[in-house]
């Protein structure tokens, strides 16, 4: 299987401000493309794209491929059962959504410290297995955003569990909250696969500073920076699939230009990609991924994710010599549909979900001091 995932998470849609309304027409077109180039693996889950993602891996690959041509991954989220009942019907319901008749990857999602209970409560781990042995599951695992000691934890008690999906990035790899490099090394302890997550850090990776971008087009200029990113990961031991979250077809082309040779970065170009990560972690200001995790629960439907990316832009710039940007303007426009940033209530849904542990409710406060005035 070629290196590349299908993530179908951040796909086109026809609407900014609602992510329900998949462009299907463009993700066809994107599928095709993918499947025509040897690579087959999708990923989806419960929630991506406002619920609609498990319907569209059906309507632009299940039904137009034979199903034995593709791998398909989806996920139990802990946050949408709370029963043994709640947590077989959503089961059965991706069955019915996808029209897969079985997973190839299924995975308990999101994992951490504040979820693991939630799973154990439920008794996730033997059920998944149970799914296997039924024939509905080829294979079982999970997806990660915690500690390496809890990692240990988890896959010392259930040796079972066939790969683990890790947030693995070159921004990451040292970071002490995200702890990439140490987590994949308690995996490949335990000798299981890694599917990677996040290879671009939710577009962090494909839009860098000027300084940095300079970096690595004189190294090589006819490579996108997003592809730094994607090959960092993809040069890893034990590392099976990289996923990445590709919203156009020219995302995938630009993907599929380098991912369908693959060739290992060189430790000459692993130290590039220390130094740009440095660069980075200069200047950034709110390292969200824009999962968007955090908005389906929003009590205000406050735009977390995008007034992040906003607030990110400007406070790369001179703001002292500016005093403004078109990100203000931006940011009024997206006011019009969704809540301020000032009217964050501090109910902490957010910060419960938030994969990336970031003080969002803090963060908040920080951007309605930048723009609602």
């Amino acid at each position: 299987m070629k290196k590349l995932g299908f993530g179908l998470m951040r796909m086109p849609t026809l609407d900014p401000n609602d992510p329900s309304r998949v462009d299907i027409e463009q993700v066809k077109q994107m599928v095709d493309l993918f499947m025509e180039r040897g690579f087959t693996y999708f990923d989806t889950a419960w929630m991506y794209n406002g619920f609609a993602s498990e319907s569209v891996a059906r309507e632009a690959l299940v039904e137009r491929y034979p199903r034995e041509s593709f791998t398909l991954a989806t996920k139990l989220h802990n946050a949408f059962f709370h029963s043994p009942e709640d947590r077989d019907r959503v089961f059965q319901e991706q069955l019915r959504k996808t029209g897969a008749g079985y997973f190839d990857y299924y995975l308990l999602h999101g994992i951490e410290a504040s979820s693991y209970p939630h799973y154990e409560q439920f008794d996730c781990f033997r059920w998944i297995l149970e799914k296997k042995q039924q024939g509905l599951v080829r294979h079982a695992g999970f997806s990660y955003h915690d500690s390496p000691e809890l990692l240990d934890e988890i896959l010392t008690k259930y040796p079972d569990m066939e790969f683990v999906q890790l947030q693995i990035n070159y921004l990451d790899w040292d970071s002490e909250w995200i702890q990439s490099k140490k987590v994949y090394d308690v995996a490949r302890k335990h000798g299981k696969p890694v599917i990677v997550m996040e290879p671009v850090k939710g577009g962090t990776l494909a839009k860098v500073p000027e300084d940095a971008e300079r970096l690595l087009k004189e190294k090589e200029p006819d490579l996108s920076v997003a592809s730094w990113a994607i090959r960092f990961a993809a040069s890893l031991d034990n590392v099976m699939v990289v996923l990445s979250g590709m919203s156009s077809i020219q995302q995938m082309e630009d993907n599929l230009s380098f991912m369908d040779q693959f060739v290992p970065l060189r430790e000459d170009e692993i130290a590039l990609t220390r130094k740009v990560a440095e660069i980075i972690n200069s200047q950034i200001a709110v390292p969200c991924t824009a999962c968007s995790y955090c908005t389906s629960g929003c009590p205000m439907q406050i735009a977390i994710p995008r007034y992040f990316s906003l607030y990110n832009e400007d406070m790369r710039e001179n703001m002292e010599e500016k005093g403004w940007t078109i990100n203000f303007t931006n940011y009024a426009k997206l006011a019009e549909h969704f809540g301020r940033a000032g009217d964050c209530i501090g109910c902490g849904q957010c910060e419960s979900v938030c994969p990336q542990h970031l003080p969002i409710i803090e963060k908040l406060k920080d951007v309605s001091a930048h723009f609602d005035h």
